[in-house]
């Protein structure tokens, strides 16, 4: 007995209505999409990085820290307030500034050496003189500074406002 033979009858698409995107064309267009979402994505993240800092202008609320009574403070003494990020130091004539413990250079904690009345900064051996100004370089510029504040007799320093500076000038002090 013979099997019934079935034939298997191809059906060919009308090419006039066939799809003429290839295997190929769809990868070459899937990947030149890809190519154009990941740029977009790169530039997305490249302008938030850019605008992203502090904003300039210094409209944040001040960060007041009682430091002390001006009598407490005698006249060419430096005294640190490690919770502050600050020493504050009483010059010769009176003012008061309050300098930054980071030196300029590095960024490394300055110490303050009484004896030489000089900061130290044990990284490099920049030094500088009771009113922030460099001594020994590598330090280019100035320690940086916080505002200081003296109301009925307290000595307040604003320690939300850090003010960097190339050089010392009077008007950088307070006085009472």
């Amino acid at each position: 007995m013979k099997k019934p033979q079935h034939k298997k009858e191809l059906i060919i698409a009308d090419p006039a209505k066939a799809d003429p995107v290839s295997r190929r064309d769809f990868f070459n267009k899937s990947w030149k999409w890809l190519g154009i979402i990941a740029a977009v994505e790169v530039t997305g993240m490249l302008t938030a990085f850019m605008f992203s800092g502090k904003s300039k202008n210094n409209s944040s609320p001040k960060q007041l820290l009682e430091a002390g009574p001006v009598d407490s403070f005698a006249v060419n003494t430096v005294s640190a307030f490690m919770g502050g990020r600050f020493y504050l130091a009483r010059q010769q004539d009176g003012g008061f500034i309050a300098l930054s413990l980071r030196c300029t250079h590095l960024g490394c904690s300055v110490a303050w050496e009484e004896d030489k009345k000089r900061f130290i900064c044990p990284c490099h051996s920049s030094a500088f003189d009771i009113s922030g100004e460099v001594l020994n370089p590598p330090a280019a510029r100035a320690l940086d500074y916080y505002p200081v504040l003296i109301e009925n007799g307290i000595v307040k320093v604003d320690i939300g406002t850090l003010n960097e500076r190339n050089t010392f000038r009077k008007d950088q002090l307070q006085y009472a």
